[in-house]
């Protein structure tokens, strides 16, 4: 395979270089001499970190007559949001050659009260806390930063700079759950099984196919610490003791272990020996002729950078071969056999160990720490009153409980791999350090660093292209629009507009809708995002792609925060309540499966980065204060809020004290104006909460620091939105049009796609219209008067930070600030120019999907528009 040359690339001669790699090919295969005639068939369970990734592309290059990796299903309960890992595996697989292998995620499936487990629960919680749904809190899930995920969802930003994009994509209710995909690969015949992070889908099944279990050849852990100390840098003053991947559920690492399976368990012990060294990073500099091995070392630079602004604050762990190491001991078992002495990277031994799950003093019963046993007659899935499982269980990374007053060592354990005797106790192989190299030669003091580079650069099962050499005339363009400086609108400049979204799939629609305004009216100046709302912070990149479709690159994107207004930057807060599955996350982290069909944008997010500062993404602020600095004398901002408030509380209270000065007006679309009447609010997932709004209720203290404010406020809340939340009304109009757009195409084809889900899968996805009810909020802020609309002032206040019963309530008093409160409108004005507008060429897309752009980087520019121009009509 050529390979275009690149940065750190091996100087060696290439006839040098091959005889080199064929000498090691043949030392590969010849290491497998008394293997059997068939393969051994390996399923993958990974959280799609960084290790992961250098793990799973170690294991694709290895001989597949000897090893056959089957499936691969993804923890969606770790480092990694379902969507963004899927899509990201997704591409890897299409890289490497390996559509063949099927992908699992998720799932909508539960954990009845009493214990009773459905088929397809998803995983996405740990088994303590799952229940009849995929909405919950994060109880050990919150250890892991969020600025940590952001990272690990966007690789970075490597993964959309370098890996090409294939035709699998997630798709609502077509993607292969986490649990078919593992059954159908231990019905066909045993299987051996790779866990890369949390036990949760393995434990899920074998509790719910336990006939399955005999089909399971040997659990290959990468986790748990047994003589070393913990890894939970962010919770280490709690819990010093567990790791991870077994801290990120517990109980299901406990079921796995003890379920009779034998286990091969690589923790901390053994990979605490194989650090990432200078000596291996440059070597893996100089050894890098294959996109995979490219693409691990750059997947690595971000880890190194990620792990180097942690030791700047309060983690110096280090960064460590984990999961390519337990790949490595697993594939070299499965080669020579499982043994204390046989393993060819690691030492073993055999050791006797338990997970701990709860602390004692066991049978303390109703602390509110485990639903096990709290409040229940009977202890759930049948476990012992009194027994290990009885006691309190960690609720979070700063419980009371496990703080021990003036000591940063706590008392918890939960997800310790501890050695003991005794009936709790299970006997496996373990890994105690990483054999050393035996060629003195080599700057790699381990032997296992030496075989993953050398395998890593082999020829055989190697990556076709990457993104750019996917295509023979790629390149990147930004577009920009034609300078507007010194048009004006009538009765002056145009409006400076900032839109303030959280990425849901109606959010989209309302930024298209400001992007097809006549800039001389609407000057779009910049959106900010914020990760506390229905889409996680890595689905900005789709913002950058929906600019990048409507020709407007020259957009700043601000990041804002992904927790609540005060409150700490690890937990899950009030987003506790949005669906981690259908309906919810996974979707809207994807545009639904629409994400893909987007055109690439060039832009995309970039991790901050230590050694080039200039490179820090920019954040909502920075992106607010810019804008305050480009406008002219006497002008005004206009914001359109359409999410949790959060990044304008910011900005007006703790960033910009004089932001008021500048903000001519705010449209807030959310919350429920209760004024006499009894309209309810939509969040359905607390049912406790009958009158809030999802927006008001995510960031209840942002949504009360901002409309009582006393800034020029215009609230389009739930009452009126639901006036135009008819999908027959929007799509009706957009019917009338014989003549449709790049842009209009994908909105008609969103709502289609919405109200199909809504009607064929009401259990999942019965609020998919509020997403609809969202788009109003851009269409009034642009037409106003035009739509006729019943404007009165109300003064209302916000119930914040109390009970979740009551949280993001507004309450009209006398006594509070006045606000413009939007109650009624002309509807059928209202879709005629939500229609009209999108069908208009003026301002449409000068790239209107991702097939577009592979015709262009697939064939001579000659010719290409008139191309393209015949495609779209």
């Amino acid at each position: 395979m050529a390979t275009a040359a690149r940065k750190g690339s091996s100087s060696r001669s290439a006839a040098a270089a091959a005889a080199t790699v064929a000498v090691l090919f043949l030392t590969v295969v010849s290491a497998a001499g008394g293997a059997a005639a068939t393969p051994r068939r390996l399923l993958v369970d990974t959280d799609m970190d960084t290790d992961d990734l250098l793990g799973l592309l170690y294991l694709l290059k290895q001989n597949r007559s000897e090893i056959d990796v089957k499936a691969i299903t993804i923890s969606a309960n770790a480092w990694s949001d379902a969507g963004h890992a899927v899509n990201h595996l997704y591409d890897m697989l299409y890289m490497m050659g390996r559509d063949d292998i099927p992908v699992g995620v998720g799932g909508d499936g539960g954990i009845s009260y009493a214990g009773d487990v459905q088929r397809d629960v998803g995983g996405y919680l740990p088994l303590i806390d799952q229940g009849m749904s995929t909405d919950g809190g994060c109880r050990y899930r919150q250890a892991i930063p969020l600025s940590g995920r952001l990272d690990v969802d966007t690789n970075s930003g490597v993964r959309k700079g370098f890996l090409p994009r294939g035709s699998r994509a997630y798709r609502p209710l077509r993607q292969p759950t986490a649990q078919r995909v593992m059954a159908d690969a231990l019905s066909a015949g045993p299987t051996s099984v790779l866990l890369l992070g949390t036990h949760t889908n393995l434990a899920l099944l074998l509790m719910s196919r336990p006939r399955l279990r005999r089909n399971v050849e040997r659990v290959y852990v990468s986790g748990g610490a047994v003589r070393a100390a913990g890894n939970l840098f962010t919770a280490a003053a709690a819990n010093p003791v567990a790791e991870f991947n077994v801290f990120g559920d517990p109980f299901a690492a406990y079921l796995v272990l003890h379920s009779g399976v034998p286990i091969t368990m690589i923790p901390l012990d053994a990979t605490n020996t194989i650090p990432v060294t200078e000596a291996f990073y440059s070597e893996f500099q100089r050894r890098q002729r294959t996109y995979e091995a490219q693409y691990c070392l750059l997947s690595l630079d971000g880890a190194l950078a990620r792990q180097r602004r942690r030791s700047d604050s309060h983690d110096n762990t280090g960064f460590y071969l984990w999961d390519p190491f337990a790949v490595g001991v697993a594939i070299s078992s499965m080669r020579h056999g499982d043994g204390e002495t046989s393993n060819e990277f690691a030492e073993l031994e055999y050791m006797n160990v338990t997970v701990v799950t709860s602390n004692k003093p066991y049978g303390a019963r109703d602390d509110g720490s485990n639903p096990f046993f709290d409040g229940r007659t009977t202890p759930k899935f049948g476990l012992r009153e009194g027994g290990v499982h009885s006691g309190h269980v960690e609720t979070g990374i700063r419980d009371p409980f496990c703080l021990v007053p003036g000591s940063n060592r706590g008392r918890c354990q939960d997800g310790y791999t501890k050695e003991v005797a005794g009936p709790e106790a299970v006997q496996m192989l373990v890994a105690t350090r990483a054999r050393p190299n035996t060629n003195k030669s080599s700057p790699l003091d381990k032997k296992f660093m030496e075989t993953f580079l050398e395998v890593l650069n082999l020829p055989q099962n190697t990556g076709r292209f990457n993104i750019s050499t996917q295509f023979p005339y790629y390149r990147e363009v930004l577009y920009k629009p034609d300078s507007i400086m010194n048009v004006t609108r009538r009765g002056g400049k145009p409006k400076p507009v900032v839109f303030d979204m959280d990425m849901s799939p109606g959010d989209f629609v309302s930024l298209i809708c400001l992007l097809k305004e006549p800039r001389h009216e609407i000057d779009l100046k910049a959106v900010l995002v914020n990760g506390n709302g229905w889409a996680n912070s890595a689905s900005i990149d789709i913002v950058y792609d929906v600019l990048h479709m409507m020709g407007r690159d020259d957009i700043p994107v601000g990041l804002g925060n992904a927790t609540a207004l005060g409150s700490p930057t690890l937990g899950c807060n009030n987003s506790y309540a949005i669906p981690q599955g259908s309906g919810g996350f996974v979707d809207s982290d994807t545009l639904y499966g629409l994400a893909r069909s987007l055109p690439r944008s060039p832009r995309r997010f970039i991790s901050d980065d230590l050694d080039h500062p200039e490179r820090r993404h920019p954040s909502a602020f920075d992106v607010w204060r810019s804008v305050r600095k480009q406008l002219g004398p006497g002008q005004k901002i206009t914001a359109l809020t359409s999410g949790p408030l959060t990044n304008l509380a910011s900005i007006i209270s703790l960033s910009d004290m004089d932001a008021g000065s500048v903000i001519e007006r705010v449209y807030v679309v959310g919350g429920v104006v209760r004024d006499g009447g009894d309209d309810r609010g939509n969040v359905f997932t607390v049912p406790s909460n009958r009158y809030a709004e999802f927006n008001m209720f995510l960031d209840p203290l942002a949504a009360k620091t901002v409309l009582e404010s006393g800034l020029n406020i215009t609230l389009i809340p739930l009452n009126v939105q639901r006036k135009v939340s008819s999908f027959e009304g929007v799509l009706g109009a957009l019917k009338q049009h014989t003549q449709h757009t790049p842009e209009s195409k994908l909105v008609r084809r969103l709502l289609l796609l919405l109200q199909q889900l809504q009607r064929e899968q009401r259990k999942f996805y019965h609020h998919m219209d509020i997403f609809l009810g969202e788009v109003l909020g851009a269409v009034y802020m642009v037409q106003g008067s035009n739509l006729e609309p019943s404007v009165e002032v109300k003064s209302i206040c916000i119930v914040a930070n109390t009970t979740e019963s009551i949280n993001g309530l507004i309450l009209v008093k006398k006594s509070a600030k006045p606000v413009d409160v939007l109650y009624s409108l002309n509807t059928g004005a209202y879709y005629d120019h939500l229609a009209n507008s999108l069908v208009n060429h003026k301002q449409s897309a000068p790239i209107g999907s991702f097939g577009e752009q592979k015709a262009i980087w697939s064939r001579p520019q000659k010719h290409l528009g008139t191309d393209i121009a015949k495609d779209r009509k």
